[in-house]
This record gives C-alpha cells, sequence and structure tokens, in this order.
C-alpha cells in the first residue's frame, strides 16, 4: 500500500563544488546526486515513516539503476516506476549562490524518458490501490505536451477514485517551452488554470499565485487566498510559503495555511536562516510537512507549523532530499532552534 503517490521526473542534479561558478569547476568534479520535486516530496515523507511510492519513468541503463537504488535506500517505492528504451534520464546542473549573487540553474531535459511516454504507459487502476493521497507539481506539465497531458489524466483518474489531490504549482520559468507560440508564463498560466480545477490542495508562493494564477497582489494576505478560494471553490487548504531573501545565503521563511472548511487563515512568522546550505527542495519539504499534516490529522494551525518548521530545516542539509525527523521539526516548531549539540 502507497497511502502518498507522486508523479513527476526525478533527474540527475550535478552541482559544482561549494560555491565554484561553473566556469571554475569545469573541467574537473562535480557532486552528483538525485532530485525532483515530487522525489523530494517521496523522500521527506518516507522518512516521517509514511509509505510513499515515486511514479515516473527512466531509460534503461546502470544510471537509472542507480537512481532506483538510491530511492529504495530511502524508503520510497518504487514499484510503480516504468522502464522505457524511449529517450534519456532529465539533468539538471546547479552552481550555488552566495552574498548578493543568484544561484544558478541549468536545466537539460529535453527528450527525457517521462516527458516522452503516453498515459497508457502507467497502470494508474494500480497505482491507485489504497492510495490517500496523490501529489502533483507544475514542473511535470512543463516538460512537454505529452507530460501535460499524462498529469491531467492522472489527476482524473485520482478524482475517480476519491483520492485528494496535492498541487504544488513550482513555476519553473526555464521550462514551458512546449508551445512555442505562447511565453512560458501565458502557457503555465493556461495549463495549470486548468488542472488546477481537479485540485484539493493547493501549495504555491505568492509569486506564483499572482502570475499563474491571475491573483491580484494585495496588502492583506487573506485577500489574496480568497480570491483563490473564489477561482477554484473546490479547494480544501492553500499553503502558502513566505520568503524574504536579503542575500543567497541569508533569508527569512514562513508560511500561511488557509482552512476552506473553517474559513481561518493561520500564518506562521518567519524563521530567519542566517545561513543557508542548500535552499533547493525546502519548498518540497514544506509541501512534505503540509502532507504530512493532512494524514495525521493535524488542526490547520499545527499543520502549518509543523510545514513551516520542515522547510526551515531543509535549508540545513546537502541535496534537495530533506532528512529531518519528526522529532526535530517539532523541536523547532516549540522554539528549540539554538542549534545546541544534543549529547
Amino acid at each position: 500500500m502507497s497511502r502518498v503517490v507522486s508523479f513527476g521526473e526525478i533527474m540527475m542534479r550535478l552541482n559544482t563544488p561549494g560555491y565554484s561558478r561553473f566556469s571554475q569547476a569545469m573541467p574537473g568534479s562535480m557532486n552528483i546526486t538525485f532530485a525532483g520535486a515530487e522525489a523530494n516530496i517521496s523522500a521527506s515523507l518516507a522518512f516521517l515513516g509514511i509509505e510513499t511510492a515515486l511514479v515516473t519513468a527512466l531509460p534503461n541503463h546502470a544510471i537509472a539503476d542507480a537512481c532506483l537504488a538510491d530511492l529504495r535506500r530511502l524508503g520510497v517505492q518504487t514499484k510503480h516506476i516504468v522502464r522505457s528504451p524511449l529517450g534519456r534520464m532529465g539533468l539538471y546542473f546547479y552552481e550555488q549562490g552566495v552574498n548578493q549573487r543568484s544561484g544558478h540553474v541549468i536545466y537539460d531535459r529535453e527528450q527525457s524518458t517521462l516527458s516522452l511516454l503516453e498515459a497508457s504507459a502507467y497502470d494508474w487502476n494500480r497505482i491507485f490501490e489504497d492510495c490517500q493521497i496523490f501529489v502533483i507539481s507544475g514542473i511535470t506539465p512543463a516538460l512537454s505536451s505529452t507530460a501535460a497531458e499524462v498529469t491531467k489524466h492522472a489527476i482524473q483518474m485520482a478524482r475517480q477514485a476519491n483520492i485528494r489531490v496535492v498541487c504544488d504549482l513550482n513555476f519553473r520559468s526555464k521550462l514551458w517551452r512546449w508551445d512555442k507560440a505562447k511565453s512560458a508564463q501565458i502557457l503555465a498560466s493556461k495549463c495549470m488554470t486548468e488542472l488546477m480545477r481537479d485540485v484539493d490542495i493547493c501549495v504555491c508562493g505568492i509569486d506564483d499565485a499572482v502570475n499563474i494564477l491571475g491573483v491580484q497582489r494585495e496588502p492583506e494576505l487573506r485577500s489574496m487566498v480568497l480570491q483563490m478560494i473564489e477561482k477554484f471553490p473546490q479547494l480544501s487548504h492553500v499553503a502558502l510559503t513566505l520568503r524574504d531573501g536579503s542575500s543567497s545565503v541569508e533569508l527569512k521563511f514562513g508560511g500561511a495555511l488557509y482552512d476552506a472548511h473553517q474559513q481561518a487563515l493561520h500564518v506562521v512568522s518567519p524563521y530567519s536562516i542566517p545561513l543557508v546550505v542548500d535552499r533547493l527542495g525546502a519548498g518540497d519539504a514544506f509541501t512534505a510537512g503540509i502532507i504530512f499534516g493532512l494524514i495525521q490529522d493535524f488542526h490547520a494551525e499545527q499543520m502549518i507549523h509543523f510545514a513551516t518548521a520542515a522547510g526551515c530545516l531543509a535549508h540545513s542539509t546537502e541535496g534537495d532530499y530533506h532528512c529531518s525527523t519528526r522529532l526535530e521539526i517539532e523541536s523547532v516548531m516549540h522554539g528549540d532552534s539554538g542549534g545546541r549539540v544534543i549529547r
């Protein structure tokens, strides 16, 4: 049984050592890990003890074998991952920012296996057996028109099975290139607005709500959330990450959650993070925290405090995968963030 099923592409991540620029690090050694928004969420939930499975597609070669072994090591079920002779494994290259220099990502994902396979390649009835929550993001439909259609089909199958659907908008301006007649933002807005009509829980940042869902920016956070509820009245929850960064290595990370049933907005004051070790995957840890709260039947205020603390802690670990325990997250929730050595 997989209580949470996530659908999306997992890639190989290659990042420069330390704060090296691409031009400094190559030729030379790169740090290699595996990553992807949906895989990151699955890994975080598995680390928290939740049965979770990743649905994706990978080519038939030894590097993909290593990727599967890594997922299994983390406790993520891989039985629904499709192997195919078509396509290739997606890559992304990461140069970490520091001080006033921004981080930089270069994608190499065209013609990846997941972007090529049709919905019929996956056994959705088997995938959704005993599933409670289905997770997608705005990254997978950004890869190709085929991936967008598969995402739409999967959501519809989940809805038919009465499975709650969670969507993290995750707009990536460097993707969404499969319709040359439209800009990335316009294409993303058109596609994600359609998909959002079948989503139960939306996770996003304020910029994504404005740029992709057409929400009008307002001083009052509640007013913006209510615009989302008006556009998508089926939503039971809207979770927002609240970021304020003064540099690449220093930021404040907070969160907000609107519970449509209670018509209540809960806001968590931002955590101050004076040294960001790795910011990639922090939003995915936040999303995993929301999903964990749903499964544990947390009340809304407890849920957003847990998710925000998880997102905060994710900035302290290298790589996309978040590996904090429930105890560690709850310790931060309750104010124990002094960084003392636990003996």
